[in-house]
C-alpha cells in the first residue's frame, strides 16, 4: 500500500498555546501510514515523536467530540498510559495495540489522534486489515 499521511487537526484557538508548548505547526502535526509489510505508523506532533510497526495496530474507533480543556496538548492518561496528540476538541481516532509501544520511558497500549479527517483514516486502517468502528454518539 501506498504511504497515507492525515494531518493532526489544530484548532485556532489552540495554535498558539500548542506552538509555544509542543512545537506544533501545521506541517509538525501528522500520522504516516507506510508503505509495505514493514511499514510504520509515525505520528509527528511538533517536537514529540511516536513510531510502532503497522503489523501492531490491533483496532481503531473513532470516539468524541470531547471537552477542550482535556482534549488539547500531549497527554498521556495516568491510570491507561494512553497517549493523546490533541489539537483540536472535535474528536479522535482511538488505536489500540496488540502490544503496547514504547515511547520514551513508558509502554503505550494505544493512542489518540484528532485526524482532520477521520472518517478517511479510519478507512485507511481498514483498507490495512486493522479493524475499528465510529462510535461517536449518532445525532437523530
Amino acid at each position: 500500500m501506498p504511504i497515507a499521511t492525515f494531518p493532526i487537526r489544530v484548532g485556532r484557538r489552540s495554535r498558539l498555546l500548542l506552538r509555544v508548548f509542543f512545537g506544533v505547526k501545521p506541517a509538525e502535526a501528522r500520522l504516516t501510514l507506510g508503505d509495505g509489510p514493514d511499514g510504520e505508523l509515525d505520528v509527528v506532533f511538533g517536537w514529540v515523536h511516536f513510531r510502532t510497526p503497522i503489523a501492531n495496530l490491533a483496532s481503531w474507533r473513532i470516539e468524541g467530540p470531547f471537552r477542550w480543556i482535556t482534549a488539547i496538548g500531549l497527554r498521556m492518561s495516568i491510570r491507561h498510559r494512553d497517549l493523546t496528540f490533541g489539537g483540536s476538541h472535535h474528536g479522535g481516532v482511538r488505536i489500540d495495540f496488540r502490544v503496547p509501544a514504547p515511547w520514551s520511558r513508558f509502554a503505550v497500549p494505544a493512542i489518540y489522534v484528532p485526524a482532520d479527517d477521520l472518517e478517511g483514516l479510519g478507512a485507511e486502517l481498514v483498507r490495512r486489515g486493522v479493524p475499528g468502528a465510529d462510535v461517536r454518539p449518532q445525532v437523530s
